[in-house]
């Protein structure tokens, strides 16, 4: 299937980080627009018809490479794009104001045109893309046989030098540039020796695309982005058309130089994404999660990568650092210079490392640590929290906090939801932690009032809170009105919901009403129920008490259940215990990781 209108954040083989946007749109959209120019029934801007003549050429010899521009040496300062290109017009005087003078996209079609319009009034360049799948990971488009698959081959020799054709004379575009680490992205498709033909047969591909661009546009080199310099042998033996190569590298960006030296290498290259370590780069934390780099340690990661491409000389004719986006999501916070559309210490590190003018900025919070009271891989759910995380302002600006939550590593959701946070003065906050049991993000933003937020993030392992008592159902016999054999993590019996383990569950089919009933082995005096809800939730249910396991007496009811963990207050007794739901919360089962009866 084709990409989704969102750019991912560079995915590795250890795990994905969250996507953020890709400016593309459907294959054939536009197909009016460049029929009409075919036939002169369209007239292009006078802009364009100005910058015919551009040209943009990869100069020099071994070692000793420029890029240029109508023959003035042109260094790439670059970033990648992420608002719609419906917005450049509103945003690329912020994005020139910071030294920059290129933006890269992950696509090229019919809604591009805003953007290259944008681009060249603010006096910048495009390097344009076009995605073949499955670019960098889970996600990121089909697995293609390119070894077979003459068809999608040959759609894409179609589409991408059309609109070539549509824009290779606008002065917004700088280069052309096709794949985004596919080299890499093939290995979530084959493997062994499979693995090694279809990335020459890939590599071979992008070198048809690149012949066949310079037929349709000679005046702007081509290049071919991958996610590590592993990929690059490949692209030298079989993508000779290639005028320079690009790269994709975070952590490893310092690495990039000493790659290309010992590869032999007769081809200059950019970096065409960089910045902070990535989420599949860093060392796990405590609860076994990335440990996420805090602002400053970002804000020092685009100074570094920017300072080891121009380290490297005639070789390394720029980058584009990642990211110029807005989202104000899990990936949006790891990476985006403006997530939720505030500016960051590493806006600022890109504006300065660029040349941009500094004097008159207001410049963010520092948030100096950020540490939570008592053990944060056992954070009862649902309760209190002290957090400290100080911050001192550089210009002395009055500070805004707000703690959030999110719970990508529990459910793959990449929101940030607001907690409730009381501000006690001098960075310490009281927060209302989640009641949902997993390692959840917690963020905290300190904002100054003038545009700019600090940033900083840690996890936490949400646990139920501790009860007073005795659990009288634990390791009792329990029986439930079904389970799921198999689906995911299963065989999930009623037994799971009993052992005393926060990650096995008890699963229900997929309709209503379902139960799950314990057996005390006597008549038993209770005054507390604990249920620790997996995703699946019930919205209403009962607690019921038994004698003889078959006539039930209900002793609580709940109509608004919303999932986490319920903490039920009850004075009941019985031998029989149930949990019987009559409405789910989700469309799958019931499913309950523990089911606790305490006793004082």
């Amino acid at each position: 299937m084709p990409p989704t209108p969102e750019p991912a954040v560079p995915r590795r083989p250890r795990r994905a980080a969250s996507p953020l946007r890709r400016l593309v749109a459907p294959a054939g959209a536009g197909l009016l627009t460049v029929g009409l120019l075919a036939v002169g029934l369209l007239t292009v801007p006078a802009q364009q018809a100005a910058a015919a003549d551009d040209v943009v050429a990869v100069t020099g010899s071994q070692g000793d490479w420029q890029l240029t521009v109508n023959g003035a040496p042109y260094q790439v300062k670059g970033l990648t794009w992420g608002p719609p290109a419906a917005e450049a017009a509103e945003k690329l005087p912020d994005v020139a104001s910071m030294g920059v003078n290129t933006i890269r996209t992950w696509g090229t079609d019919a809604s591009s045109r805003p953007l290259l319009d944008a681009a060249a009034d603010n006096g910048l360049r495009v390097i344009a893309g076009f995605w073949l799948q499955p670019g960098g990971g889970p996600g990121s488009g089909g697995c293609v046989d390119y070894l077979t698959d003459t068809a999608y081959k040959n759609e894409m020799l179609t589409e991408f030098p059309k609109w070539v054709d549509t824009y290779k004379s606008h002065p917004g575009v700088l280069m052309w540039n096709v794949g985004n680490e596919s080299v890499l992205g093939l290995q979530n498709c084959y493997s062994g020796d499979t693995l090694e033909k279809q990335r020459d047969a890939y590599t071979s591909f992008v070198n048809d695309v690149a012949k066949k661009i310079h037929e349709v546009d000679p005046d702007h080199p081509v290049t071919s982005t991958d996610a590590w310099t592993g990929a690059w042998p490949y692209y030298q033996r079989n993508a000779p058309d290639l005028d320079l190569y690009a790269v994709n590298a975070y952590k490893d960006v310092c690495g990039v130089r000493s790659a290309w030296e010992q590869g032999g290498y007769d081809k200059p290259y950019i970096v065409t994404e960089a910045g902070p370590a990535g989420e599949w780069e860093v060392p796990d934390d405590a609860n076994g999660r990335p440990e996420e780099p805090t602002d400053q340690e970002k804000a020092e990661g685009y100074t570094d990568a920017w300072n080891c491409v121009t380290g490297h000389d005639g070789v390394a004719l720029g980058a584009t650092l990642f990211h110029y986006g807005e989202e104000d999501d899990f990936g949006g916070v790891w990476f985006n210079l403006l997530p939720g559309g505030e500016k960051r210490l590493s806006y600022y590190a890109v504006k300065r490392a660029y040349g941009g003018d500094t004097s008159g900025d207001n410049t963010p919070p520092v948030i100096s640590a950020l540490d939570v009271d008592g053990d944060a891989t056992a954070v009862p759910g649902g309760r209190e929290l002290t957090v400290e995380a100080p911050a001192t302002d550089p210009d002395g600006d009055a500070l805004e906090y707000q703690a959030y939550a999110g719970s990508m590593y529990i459910d793959e959701n990449k929101a940030l939801v607001p907690l409730e946070t009381t501000d006690h003065g001098n960075g310490r906050l009281t927060v209302t932690t989640p009641d949902r049991p997993g390692v959840w993000k917690l963020y905290v933003k300190v904002r100054d009032g003038h545009g700019n937020v600090g940033i900083e993030t840690r996890s936490l392992g949400i646990v139920a809170p501790p009860v007073d008592g005795t659990n009288v159902a634990l390791g009792k016999e329990a029986t439930a009105s079904s389970f799921q054999e198999s689906y995911g993590d299963c065989p999930c019996p009623a037994s799971n919901a009993v052992d005393g383990n926060a990650t096995s569950r008890w699963a229900s089919d997929w309709a209503d009403p379902q139960w799950l009933s314990v057996d005390l082995g006597e008549r038993t005096a209770f005054h507390h129920v604990q249920l620790l809800w997996e995703a699946s939730y019930a919205k209403a249910y009962t607690i019921q008490v038994s004698d003889d396991g078959e006539n039930w007496t209900t002793v609580h009811e709940v109509t608004d259940g919303n999932g986490g963990i319920d903490d039920i207050e009850v004075e009941a007794a019985g031998r029989y215990v149930r949990v019987h739901g009559t409405e789910r919360g989700t469309g799958y089962g019931y499913s309950l990781h523990e089911f606790g009866v305490y006793t004082s």
